[in-house]
């Protein structure tokens, strides 16, 4: 179950890491269509984009030693599912985003789930993966 457990998170560190290469790289008007943006919300863009790319390593150093580091991983999946909450907030207030947005905020705000199947390794009993 431990083994299964990192590849999720393997799988799914990929999604930031995109995010941030994308982000960092090809600054706001990559992910507006095309349309130019102002020089603030692509800095600010590019900015956020590093903290998708912290947040792959993050998870990597979890990957590192899942039954060691679960506060690190349960401080990670908190920081993803405000981001949902704050996509949440959006979405309400201005409206339906891009399908692929629909999707990440969906990762995020069931991110909790994998707490909670990182809580049933801390509590199994069984070897340890490295």
């Amino acid at each position: 179950m431990r083994i299964s457990f990192k590849i999720v998170l393997m799988v799914l560190s990929l999604i930031p890491l995109y995010f941030a290469v994308t982000g960092i790289f090809g600054g706001a008007v990559s992910n507006n269509e095309g349309v130019a943006v102002s020089a603030g919300l692509d800095n600010q863009y590019r900015y956020l984009s590093g903290y998708y790319l912290s947040l792959f390593f993050g998870i990597w150093y979890v990957l590192g030693d899942i039954d060691t580091r679960g506060t690190v991983l349960r401080l990670l999946i908190l920081a993803i599912f405000i981001g949902g909450l704050a996509r949440l907030l959006s979405f309400i207030q201005v409206g339906t985003p891009p399908p692929n947005a629909m999707v990440g905020m969906g990762l995020e705000l069931g991110s909790p789930v994998l707490m909670l199947w990182h809580r049933l390794l801390e509590r199994s009993v069984g070897p340890v993966v490295p």
